[in-house]
């Protein structure tokens, strides 16, 4: 018999959802403006016209409350907690180690990021190991030049096929498994399924691996095209530096920074002329390159790019006057007293309390008429990288007349490096053995790296995404809505009627199918809640084992690849990696589709179906 046609509410939510996704797939209105009108039209849809029979929520509880939602503050505390690793340098040790991995061969080092991440998801949230993990793989795509868009999807998806594995995975899999045994299926052990899994992992890992990074933008959305480049000189090598030649310690650097030479009492030895040249301890290394990839270069070589008595004063100036250290470029006017003197004459770190680390030249002199950078004459439209306090260079800025290029590079706050590390291990290890929600253990983790100094409070807008926020709040609005309306239950009876007739391998996939498009679309809470007792009532219209069904619906509540908003850790790298909703639909769906393919076929057979 076939379900009655859908309420007149249920019907708007329907409606609704096609028309958003189209609006999300069309991509030819902002994010935020699409979340905004659906938060609207909601509101002002169940304001006119309000349930009857009121349910639990309201009209206007079920539109704005995604504001409010527990889901929405989890994500805002994680990008947080994200952005404190990242201010604090605190992931460096481990993004270096998987670096030379990298540098070594970047497709392995890749492949190391998905096992690594997989294996890690089966016993700890999904969450947490996405926020340890995140910063470190930015840091390894900026190094090795990739697109990070390229390299967060890949490694979310594999995060999440991980999660999946086990039913401590995810709270979603905890949350089937105990409905299904509420309806009299089970036992499910918690590694039951896991083979299962780890199997359809490995048909899906060349995907991951080889294809997903094509279909994904190659540019990154924050990365300029062309960085002014710098001369700049390594200061005081550490010990296995000294006695290698100049070719090893090229090839210590993956950062893109160019060893020109090598700087010996006050001469300037080319890399080109001679890469066997021994490096003695009275030597200093010339490179050049973007501030970024000096910087990066100074810390894989350990080699300070100041003389260490400024980089000292530089150091307790900022302690002293508690501000961090920040790294800006400062173009020379006319009227600056720096014209015609070089950097050593002009005394700038004793006037200033800054550190000249590099030179751009307005006008490159030939390599064997130039003199060490810091000796050499300055001119108007030169550009000198200084790192200092705000204070101090705004006081540079002021006496010499020059001007600050916009933007500038913070350094870590690397004092509070290991209280950033023990905050976040502690949110993790709450959320991983359940001691507390996500949420509570996210707040409380943000509140103690404010409290602790360990994130500065004006950082905060730094870490957030109001595109994330208004389509978690978007999203939250539409799943309530498709659930107080009855649409989705709806839509599960229709597709149920619709399977009566097929084979159990069809039915087991289409099962999947259906949790995999409600679990992207609503939140997979309420997607178990709907497709868990319709599998078992349909496995048992069919006379075939409950226990397979189940499983699919636990598979397919997990499948969250298709979307932004079918899962928190989508919106984390959302907002990291400048993904847009066509992305999600365009690298997610193929994955999904060999997904279900494979753990269908796979349940099928181990249950004789």
């Amino acid at each position: 018999m076939l379900p009655e046609l859908p309420t007149p509410h249920a019907s708007f939510a329907l409606l609704l959802t096609l028309i958003t996704f189209a609006a999300f797939a069309t991509a030819r209105l902002r994010v935020e403006l699409i979340c905004l009108l659906l938060i609207a039209v909601l509101a002002l849809g169940f304001y006119l016209f309000p349930l009857d029979p009121p349910g639990r929520l309201t009209g206007l509880e079920i539109a704005f409350g995604g504001f409010s939602h527990e889901a929405l503050i989890a994500i805002c505390c994680l990008m947080i907690l994200g952005r404190g690793l990242v201010m604090t340098g605190a992931l460096e040790p481990a993004a270096r180690a998987l670096g030379r991995l990298w540098n070594f061969n970047r497709s392995l080092g890749m492949l190391f990021s998905l096992l690594v991440c997989m294996a890690l998801s089966m016993f700890v949230n999904d969450t947490p190991v996405l926020v340890l993990t995140l910063p470190i793989l930015l840091r390894l795509a900026t190094r090795a030049g990739v697109p990070a868009a390229q390299t967060l999807m890949p490694v979310n998806c594999a995060i999440l096929i991980g999660g999946m594995s086990t039913t401590i995975g995810t709270s979603t899999n905890l949350l089937v498994v105990s409905l299904a045994a509420d309806l009299g299926v089970g036992p499910i052990g918690v590694f039951s399924f896991t083979s299962t899994v780890l199997v359809a992992a490995a048909i899906a890992l060349p995907y991951l691996w080889l294809v997903m990074p094509r279909l994904l933008p190659h540019v990154s959305p924050d990365r300029p095209v062309e960085a002014r480049r710098y001369r700049a000189v390594l200061h005081t090598l550490r010990a296995e530096s000294l006695g290698a030649s100049l070719r090893d310690v090229v090839q210590r650097i993956s950062t893109g920074a160019q060893v020109v030479g090598a700087v010996r009492g006050g001469r300037s030895l080319r890399y080109v002329d001679d890469p066997g040249l021994m490096v003695q301890p009275t030597d200093h290394i010339e490179i050049e390159g973007t501030p970024e990839q000096l910087r990066d270069a100074s810390e894989e070589l350990r080699a300070p790019l100041a003389p260490p008595e400024v980089a000292a004063l530089v150091r307790s100036i900022a302690v002293a006057e508690r501000e961090d250290e920040q790294i800006v470029e400062i173009v020379l006017g006319v009227e600056s007293g720096l014209i015609g003197r070089s950097v050593k004459d002009a005394d700038v770190a004793d006037r200033y309390g800054v550190a000249v680390l590099g030179i751009a030249r307005a006008e490159a002199l030939p390599f064997r008429q130039r003199p060490e950078p810091h000796e050499e004459a300055l001119a108007v439209g030169d550009v000198l990288l200084l790192r200092g306090t705000p204070t101090r260079l705004a006081a540079f800025e002021r006496g010499e007349g020059a001007l600050t290029l916009q933007g500038g590079m913070e350094l870590p706050r690397s004092r509070k490096a290991p209280l950033a590390l023990l905050i976040v291990a502690a949110v993790v290890a709450l959320a991983a053995t359940r001691a507390m929600p996500v949420a509570l253990a996210a707040l409380a983790g943000t509140i103690a790296m404010l409290a602790t100094g360990t994130l500065r409070y004006d950082r905060i807008g730094r870490a957030l995404s109001l595109e994330v926020i208004v389509l978690v709040a978007a999203s939250i609005a539409l799943g309530r809505a498709l659930v107080a309306t009855g649409a989705a239950e709806w839509f599960g009876s229709v597709f149920a009627h619709s399977l009566s007739d097929v084979s159990p391998f069809v039915a087991l996939a289409a099962m999947m199918t259906f949790a995999t498009v409600l679990t992207n679309f609503i939140s997979n809470a309420a997607a178990a809640g709907i497709t868990t007792p319709i599998a078992v009532s349909f496995a048992n219209g069919l006379g075939l084992q409950a226990e397979p069904f189940v499983l699919a619906v636990l598979f397919g509540c997990n499948i969250c690849y298709v979307t932004p908003m079918a899962y928190q850790t989508n919106l984390l790298i959302m907002s990291a990696a400048g993904y847009r909703f066509g992305d999600f639909v365009r690298a997610g769906l193929p994955l999904a589709l060999i997904m279900i393919t494979s753990l269908a076929w796979l349940l099928a057979r181990q249950y004789g179906l």
